[in-house]
């Protein structure tokens, strides 16, 4: 059930862990002051990845687990968040009860879904009036440095799931079986080094799946556009959807 691309550009989750953003705290707020008012303890986070969003979960009184279908991913996850439970499994296919969970979060990984499928699970597992929230570090283009660097990335990605992030966001909106969502929209920025955002675009898993030599061209190009720079600012657009069980 795992995009070939997704299972073999995550199989060494070094630059995600490395380069990928968190998210902010204003973004972070919003997510459990809608988990908090459905009271819910029981918190999956469903295709976790290393734990970006699980470690900003942990600690804050939930009974918090998460899962994750890449075995690299579940290992360096292993590795930041030892006390924190993962189980391997899909979001097609959720290694859990029925009407188990009061709360699931996805980050950065709802694209990768067969969305009619994970909202059918959804709706088995999490009980009447609990959330799910879905969050995005989406690419914001505004500066022309940050645009040239993403726009080597497109030639790369002309079949990613999530070449149209608006239209992907967008069927967040419309989960079958759920009322309309509310919505929330967030700014913030990574501060790195020209070899850190060069890090950065090696994380992207088209990008990482290429042969040898297109992968080393594509970030030698990178490397050109963010050359004669100490630090850079790249920045993003975070974008959280949440629903409610009905």
């Amino acid at each position: 059930m795992v995009h070939d691309v997704a299972q073999a550009g995550f199989s060494d989750p070094r630059d995600y862990e490395a380069a990928r953003p968190s998210y902010p705290a204003e973004a972070v707020d919003w997510i459990t002051g809608f988990l908090a008012t459905a009271g819910a303890p029981r918190v999956c986070d469903l295709a976790a990845g290393t734990g970006k969003l699980t470690r900003l979960l942990a600690g804050r009184g939930y009974r918090l687990f998460a899962v994750e279908p890449v075995a690299g991913m579940r290992a360096t996850f292993r590795t930041v968040l030892p006390d924190v439970p993962i189980v391997a499994g899909a979001a097609e296919a959720l290694p859990v009860r029925d009407a188990s969970l009061d709360a699931v979060t996805v980050a950065q990984a709802w694209h990768w879904f067969d969305k009619d499928r994970a909202a059918a699970e959804l709706r088995r597992t999490v009980v009447a009036g609990g959330r799910v929230v879905l969050v995005w570090n989406a690419r914001d283009r505004s500066a022309s440095w940050v645009d040239a660097v993403w726009s080597v990335v497109d030639r790369v990605e002309k079949r990613a799931p999530w070449r149209d992030h608006e239209q992907w966001r967008d069927t967040a909106e419309s989960v079958a079986g759920f009322p309309p969502p509310e919505r929330a929209e967030f700014r913030h920025a990574q501060q790195l080094t020209p070899e850190q955002v060069v890090q950065r675009v090696a994380s992207v898993s088209h990008v990482a799946v290429l042969p040898d030599r297109e992968r080393d061209a594509v970030l030698d190009e990178v490397r050109g556009i963010v050359s004669g720079h100490d630090l850079l600012t790249l920045p993003y657009r975070v974008d959280c959807v949440g629903v409610i069980r009905g």
